[in-house]
Formats: structure tokens, C-alpha cells, sequence
């Protein structure tokens, strides 16, 4: 059998060339589907791209985040140094205070103590001014009373029962004060006159405060050889001797001074009593 004859166009010798061909009618189908295909790989490139974005913008993300975290904790710890430094000085200025409050302190107790001394020394001088003072005027006193008794008219007795009073009494000058002690050779200012007026029969009581409201009271004006002198108040009396004329009286005075006569005018009684 026979094939059939395929019939031979002649072709342009330009044909192969492509901006040489003639352009082929292309229908409205294919256009559309050409654009579907070519949106659809654009918008798959897009979403490549925007996913590749959000990849590639990841580390950038981080590697700025680490310089801020960087920086916060940079603040913090320094603001952690300042608080510590804060604290440091804090705690130096209070131990600077408590040191400098321990040391006003001691110079304060210092300085109470030399004051202390001082007042003792002055008070120390002011009492040996006055005892000089009182000396001084003792002497004075006594000088006048001497001139005043060599014009007076009242004589210790020499005999009755208040001679015997006053002899007994002399006769003691020079034993020793003891408080408490009775004789013979030691007394204390109520037992002296107690036992001097029991040399005539008159019973006294012991102490200084009942002997002065023992008898008769009698003015300092008015008294006589014999009379009982107290000082302190009548019921209260703290001492007592016996006036032996001429402005002086006979005691026990003190430790010091033992069984004495003394002037009057130096140490002036507070009151008298009359028991003869």
C-alpha cells in the first residue's frame, strides 16, 4: 500500500529565529490561565519571601535584645554597689557618732569629777575661814569676858551643896569624853552632871534632853553659879553643862576635848534650868 504524501511548505529561512517568528493568535483561556500560574508562584515567592524575612529578622531580634538585658543588669548591679556604698557610710557615721558620744561622755564624767574636786578644795578653804574667823572672835570674846569678870560680883562658892557641886566638877577637868561612859575617869556631857549633883542628894535623870526640863527654868539674864545650861530645845536638848560663874561653864565637851571649862560667850547656851 501506498503512503501518503505529507505536502512541504516551504520555510522562511529566518523561521528559527525567534524574534522572527510571527506571532501566533493566542486565545482568552490560556492568557487567564497563564496569569493564574504566574499569581500562584507569586504569591508562593511572597510567602517564601515573607517567611525567609521573619527568619532572617529572628537573630537581629535577639542579637538586640542581649544588649538591653546587658544593660539592665548593668544598672541593677550598679545600683546594688551604690546601695551597699550607701549602707558602708551609713554604718561608718554611726560608729563615728557613738564613738564621739562615748568620748563627750568620758570628758563630761572627767570634768564632774575636777569640778567635784575643786567645790570640795573651795568648801575645804571656806570652812578653814570660818574656823579661823570664829577663832578669832572666840579670843576677842574672851579677853572682853576677862575684863568684865575681874568687875563681877559672883564668886564660885566655896562651900554648901553647890560648892560641893562645883568642886566635884573641877575635879574631873582633864578625864576624857566617851558617849555612854559614866566615870570615873571617862564621861559623856549628862552623866558629868548627873553625877555632880548626886554629890548632894539630887537624882537627875541620864540624858541631856530630860535634864532640861529637870527643875526651875531661868533666863541666861538671870543665872547663877550651880544652874543647869542646855543647848538645843527645852525636852530636845543635844548637850548640857553646868555654869560655874564668872561666864563659864564646866562640861564633858567632846572627844576632842574632854572634860573642859570653856567661855560662855564662845558657845552661848540655849536655856537654864535651876535645880538648888
Amino acid at each position: 500500500m501506498e503512503e501518503p504524501l505529507i505536502p512541504v511548505v516551504p520555510m522562511s529561512h529566518t523561521a528559527h529565529i525567534r524574534s522572527h517568528r510571527k506571532p501566533r493568535p493566542r486565545s482568552s483561556s490560556a492568557l487567564a490561565m497563564r496569569a493564574g500560574v504566574a499569581g500562584g508562584v507569586l504569591s508562593t515567592l511572597a510567602v517564601a519571601g515573607a517567611a525567609g524575612s521573619a527568619n532572617a529578622a529572628e537573630p537581629v531580634t535577639q542579637t538586640i535584645e542581649l544588649p538591653t538585658l546587658t544593660a539592665d543588669m548593668t544598672a541593677q548591679v550598679a545600683e546594688s554597689a551604690e546601695v551597699t556604698q550607701q549602707a558602708a557610710a551609713d554604718y561608718q557615721l554611726r560608729a563615728e557618732r557613738d564613738a564621739a558620744a562615748a568620748k563627750a561622755a568620758k570628758q563630761a564624767k572627767a570634768d564632774l569629777a575636777d569640778a567635784k574636786k575643786k567645790a570640795e578644795a573651795k568648801q575645804k578653804a571656806e570652812d578653814a575661814r570660818k574656823a579661823a574667823a570664829e577663832r578669832a572672835n572666840r579670843s576677842s570674846a574672851r579677853t572682853t569676858l576677862t575684863s568684865t569678870s575681874a568687875d563681877s560680883d559672883v564668886p564660885a562658892p566655896a562651900s554648901g551643896s553647890v560648892g560641893t557641886v562645883i568642886n566635884f566638877l573641877k575635879a574631873q577637868v582633864g578625864d576624857a569624853y566617851v558617849m555612854g561612859a559614866t566615870g570615873p575617869n571617862a564621861w559623856d556631857c549628862s552623866s558629868l552632871v548627873q553625877a555632880a549633883f548626886k554629890q548632894v542628894g539630887v537624882d537627875l535623870p541620864r540624858v541631856s534632853q530630860d535634864q532640861s526640863v529637870s527643875g526651875t527654868p531661868v533666863s541666861l539674864s538671870n543665872i547663877q553659879v550651880g544652874d543647869i545650861l542646855y543647848w538645843g530645845g527645852a525636852g530636845s536638848a543635844y548637850h548640857t553643862g553646868v555654869y560655874i560663874g564668872g561666864g563659864q561653864y564646866l562640861d564633858a565637851a567632846n572627844p576632842s576635848k574632854g572634860v573642859v571649862i570653856q567661855d560662855l560667850s564662845g558657845y552661848p547656851a540655849s536655856g537654864a534650868v535651876r535645880v538648888l
